[in-house]
């Protein structure tokens, strides 16, 4: 309504949801009767589900932001826009995920889901991983990845030739694991520090952040949203205060001189979202955000 003609689809971390709401969403970017996707049973019955009606978005550009844990319905989306030429893929390969399950009732209130049949994509991909190896090597193939060195480089992407589709404009595209991005971004080492990710986890930052407004709320009293993201800076007082918080917590004494920055940078996010709402927080952490940089850098034709 207010004119965009670039729309960037944030689906990193995103484990999926219901097939018709991704169906749905993909309807807004495609024109009439452009295949979505399309199942097959064990029996080989396939249903297809193409586009119905006029998207709010068909004419504009959209770019797909993707990572390693964006599963299942998520790669619906990803995929049924790559397989159509519509938009771009940006970040790492996709989780592979491309299983539909049906929830069975049973007698004593509890449920069971059931694999019923496997999606795919309009070129005919199957981005579902193996898992003829167990369940083991299928979860932690995040792991091997890790290992393998493919989240810092496209090079290590293990990909099968004989799995390989063009889409309708001649672009090679492969199944068998997952979405692969048209653009390749590498995972940013110090935002994806392991500690700051189980202190995210376990809501150390929110907690400490709740106790810090609780004692001096009214120092932002006033403060508009804008100029606590442009301005604000986290002091060393308050890493300082965030460090006696952990000791409490955990009994151990923990530094971060390798992620100094970064922990300011949750410090301040975290406060942001509790003064104002979660758009602060996305909108601070996004500076920091090598994916965007890297759409907005795309957007611009740079």
């Amino acid at each position: 309504d207010q004119g965009a003609t670039k729309v960037a689809l944030d689906l990193r971390n995103n484990p999926g949801g219901f097939l018709s709401i991704a169906e749905s969403i993909v309807d807004e970017f495609l024109e009439d009767d452009k295949l979505i996707l399309f199942t097959k049973n064990k029996k080989g019955k396939i249903e297809k589900s193409y586009a119905t009606k006029k998207g709010d978005f068909e004419e504009g550009h959209v770019f797909v932001l993707i990572n390693e844990n964006s599963a299942s319905a998520s790669e619906i989306v990803a995929g049924a826009l790559q397989d159509n030429d519509k938009g771009t893929i940006v970040g790492r390969r996709s989780y592979g995920k491309g299983l539909v399950q049906r929830e069975m009732a049973l007698g004593d209130g509890s449920a069971v889901r059931l694999t019923v049949s496997r999606y795919y994509t309009p070129t005919g991909r199957s981005i579902q991983r193996s898992y003829e190896n167990g369940n083991r090597d299928y979860y932690d193939e995040y792991f091997d990845r890790l290992d393998s060195g493919e989240l810092l480089s496209p090079e290590k992407i293990k990909v099968n030739d004989s799995l390989k589709f063009k889409t309708p404009k001649g672009k090679t595209v492969y199944g068998g694991g997952g979405i692969i991005p048209d653009i390749f971004v590498p995972m940013d080492i110090g935002m994806e520090n392991e500690t700051i990710d189980h202190m995210l986890r376990r809501g150390v930052f929110s907690n400490f952040v709740f106790k810090e407004l609780d004692q001096d709320r009214d120092y932002y009293e006033g403060v508009t949203p804008e100029d606590f993201i442009e301005n604000f800076v986290v002091s060393d007082d308050i890493v300082v205060r965030f460090q006696e918080h952990l000791y409490r917590l955990l009994n151990r004494n923990i530094t971060f001189v390798a992620y100094n920055e970064e922990v300011k940078l949750y410090i301040k996010a975290t406060l942001g979202e509790q003064l104002y709402d979660r758009n602060v927080f996305e909108k601070i952490i996004g500076k920091r955000d090598e994916m965007i940089e890297e759409v907005i850098k795309l957007s611009k034709g740079e």
